[in-house]
């Protein structure tokens, strides 16, 4: 009978490989929206996993860093905040292809920005003319958290 056994140096490596992979900072890629018959939604799209999310509702939004104020239309706003996420590698090139600052004319979303891609935390602001009722949840496969705001029937 022949039988071969890895050394427990090659297990410890494979365990420690499998760790590193579930460890590693997720990226944020894109950004985008929809609109639909009772609800808009936003989409945030990452390579890796998605990370713990906190969605707040803030009086202003602001760039993280500078602290000025984000240029969109709204009296109410949602700050979507990624953590551990970065919209770049570790080369500091840019992954995140998504846009920056948008208007958007939907019944309930009225803009969408990136704040802030600082110290592990990626952010977003979300603009609406009237206070948004929201869920969110995450999806996988590709990985991706969405957040959906409901509004009267459209359709």
């Amino acid at each position: 009978m022949l039988a071969f056994a890895a050394p427990a140096s090659a297990a410890a490596t494979t365990a420690a490989a499998t760790t590193t992979a579930t460890t590693i900072t997720p990226l944020v890629v894109n950004a985008r929206w929809g609109g639909h018959c009772t609800y808009d939604r936003v989409v945030i799209d990452l390579q890796g996993y998605v990370p713990e999310v906190t969605v707040t509702r803030v009086p202003s939004l602001i760039y993280d860093g500078s602290g000025k104020p984000v240029p969109l239309p709204g009296r109410y706003f949602l700050e979507i905040r990624l953590h551990p996420a970065a919209g770049h590698d570790d080369a500091g090139r840019n992954v995140y292809r998504g846009p920056k600052l948008l208007k958007i004319y939907l019944p309930k979303l009225k803009g969408i920005a990136l704040t802030g891609d600082y110290e592990g935390y990626v952010t977003f602001g979300a603009a609406f003319d009237t206070k948004p009722a929201y869920t969110s949840f995450k999806l996988h496969a590709p990985e991706r958290f969405v957040l959906d705001i409901a509004h009267p029937n459209v359709c």
